[in-house]
């Protein structure tokens, strides 16, 4: 990619997460977007089909970063404590974009599409689990599980407390799933 095409992608996105920390997705303009990037609406065609597809963008790369900060998604069958305590520290290590690019009507898509990226990676590891029920209901437990009480619990009680009680939690879980693969 060229310098020019870097700086008006750079000045879109910049300009797009200042208008999204004060506005709904569905209120952006396309002409209030360009003018304060500083141009043209055809320059922004020619990177984005709408407003929907650069906000998707920018969803995109950061549920990459959240699946990046998790040093390997296997745990969430052989680990869920560190599986769970680091997703936590993913999604709060990108809180500030999370809070802007998942606000409102978006809100529940980063933990349904952090759960998609990890489910492909571990069924490509373990195709066995496809039509495992209890895999599926422990990563949907872990990552919204994990998403929602960080994000409502830190503000309230501080992120030591919160983490201390998500992994009693999980330390938990392992056990009733240890019990289950005993029987």
């Amino acid at each position: 990619m060229d310098l020019r095409t870097r700086k008006t992608q750079k000045a879109l996105r910049n300009a797009f997460l200042e208008l999204r920390a004060k506005k709904d997705l569905e209120r952006i303009t396309i002409k209030e977007l360009t003018d304060l990037a500083e141009v043209s609406k055809a320059t922004f065609y020619l990177h984005y089909r709408d407003i929907y597809d650069l906000s998707d963008y920018l969803q995109r790369e950061v549920v990459a970063n959240i699946l990046n900060g998790i040093s390997n998604p296997s745990y969430c069958i052989t680990d869920s404590t560190r599986f769970t305590r680091e997703l936590i520290d993913a999604f709060y290590a990108h809180k500030s974009l999370v809070d802007i690019l998942f606000s409102g009507g978006q809100a529940s898509i980063l933990p349904m599409r952090i759960e998609e990226g990890i489910k492909e990676y571990i069924l490509e590891e373990y195709p066995h689990l496809k039509d495992n029920v209890m895999f599926h209901v422990l990563l949907t437990y872990q990552v919204q599980g994990s998403f929602y009480a960080q994000k409502q619990n830190i503000p309230r009680f501080g992120s030591a407390q919160v983490l201390q009680a998500v992994d009693r939690i999980s330390a938990q879980f392992e056990e009733m799933m240890k019990e289950q693969n005993d029987t």
